[in-house]
């Protein structure tokens, strides 16, 4: 991510030519990048909620790859496994109206609580 560059899409090839990260790196990245999905999907799917998508960060802290993101409404798709009503930024993006509402039902139904 680069904000001066508005957020510009970049690849493996990418990351390589410019240096921002070794082959061992990138390996890690997709090793935890697989586990992160295999792990939200299942939890998610056990909330009632589909996992459309989601995007991670991921930084360096003392010389290790670590994933540096928060997991919410803003950094996912979450659809109601049922209804296939959209619960995430894209009500906002797409002017659907009840963002609040939405983020509160992901809440409620990831911390099993009321609201």
């Amino acid at each position: 991510k680069e904000d001066k560059l508005h957020d510009p899409l970049i690849n493996e090839y990418h990351v390589r030519a410019l240096g921002i990260a070794t082959d061992a790196e990138l390996k890690a990245i997709d090793a935890y990048s697989f586990k992160v999905n295999d792990a939200l999907k299942k939890f998610f799917l056990s909330k009632g909620l589909i996992l459309v998508d989601f995007k991670l960060e991921f930084g360096r802290f003392k010389n290790k790859i670590i994933l540096a993101d928060e997991i919410s409404p803003d950094t996912c798709r979450l659809w109601d496994k049922r209804t296939k009503e959209k619960l995430d930024k894209d009500r906002f993006r797409r002017d659907l109206g009840n963002v609040e509402e939405a983020y509160q039902e992901v809440l409620k139904r990831v911390a099993g609580v009321g609201l």
